[in-house]
Parts: C-alpha cells; sequence; structure tokens
C-alpha cells in the first residue's frame, strides 16, 4: 500500500517537473547538437518555436560570438559534404547554401575552394553508376547515367561527357 500512495501523491504533483518549453538558449544548442547551422536557419528556428525577434537576435549574437555559428565555417562543410562524399554539383550545393541563408559572398567563397573540377566530380559519380545499368542497352545505359547526372545537378554537356567516359563511349559518335 505504501507504493501506491507514492505513486498518487507524485502522480498530481507538478512543481518538480521542468518546463515543456525551453528557454531560447537551450533551444538553439539542441538544434546545433543536431547538426551544424547557418545563423538564418537557427534565426528562422527560434523565430517558428515562438521566440521573440530581439531575444533571437541576442541569442544569436552571443552564439556567434563563441564560434558556435560560423556561416563560412558552415558552407566549407557543406561544400566538402556534399560535393566531396555525394559528388553533388556546384549548383546544387550552391542553391543548398542559398535555401540555409548563407550570404552570396560566404557560398561563393566555399565552392571556390572545392578541391576538384566539376568534370572530375561528373566523372567520379558517372563512374560509381555505370555497374547499375551494365544489363541495359547502350543507348538506355548512356540515357540512365546521364540522367542520374543531370538530377544532381550537373549541366548537360558536363553530365554527357562524363556518361561517355564511363561508359567507354568516348570515341563514338551518337
Amino acid at each position: 500500500m505504501p507504493s501506491s500512495a507514492r505513486r498518487t501523491a507524485g502522480s498530481g504533483d507538478r512543481g518538480d517537473r521542468p518546463s515543456k518549453r525551453k528557454d531560447i538558449h537551450e533551444r538553439a544548442l539542441g538544434l546545433l547538437a543536431v547538426r551544424q547551422r547557418s545563423r538564418r536557419e537557427l534565426e528562422r528556428r527560434l523565430a517558428q518555436a515562438g521566440f521573440e525577434r530581439d531575444a533571437v537576435d541576442t541569442e544569436l549574437g552571443r552564439l556567434e560570438q563563441v564560434g558556435l555559428i560560423d556561416d563560412a565555417a558552415f558552407a566549407a562543410a557543406m561544400v566538402e559534404s556534399r560535393m566531396g562524399a555525394r559528388g553533388e554539383s556546384r549548383r546544387a550545393v550552391g542553391m543548398k547554401l542559398q535555401q540555409a541563408g548563407v550570404d552570396r559572398k560566404v557560398a561563393l567563397a566555399a565552392l571556390d575552394e572545392a578541391p576538384d573540377t566539376e568534370q572530375d566530380r561528373a566523372d567520379r559519380l558517372a563512374q560509381t553508376r555505370v555497374a547499375r545499368v551494365s544489363g541495359l542497352d547502350p543507348a538506355t545505359r548512356f540515357a540512365r547515367v546521364r540522367g542520374f547526372l543531370m538530377r544532381r545537378g550537373y549541366p548537360p554537356g558536363v553530365a554527357r561527357q562524363a556518361a561517355r567516359k564511363a561508359l567507354g563511349l568516348e570515341g563514338i559518335e551518337a
């Protein structure tokens, strides 16, 4: 019976429970714990959570001062991840940086630091796709690889050249 008495006494007592709504600092740190974000992304998310504009600006300023918000570092990391590991095109990554609210000059500087050329990235990505289309006729294989590259944001000429190279069609006119 003492256990039921404890349960009953604790079930109505809400004084010890933390508030469901986090304060702005906790919310911002929680968002940054998931992944690195641009200043504009954090600003949007905190505003959507109902925090006052002045409080959001103050908190973002504090986070910038201690280095937790750095749009240049965010852009560089996105370029490295998206263009390096995923093989996305400059245009596609540039659009993602724009959507994240990164300043145009900061985004262009990060994009200019990409370690290899657009054609090199397209060539590598096309090579990874060749095995998936091996059982198809040559025209369909070419169309699938080229289409894949174009969906990743590569211009038609770059996609065509990369697909031809990966499929061994460089010397053949089509």
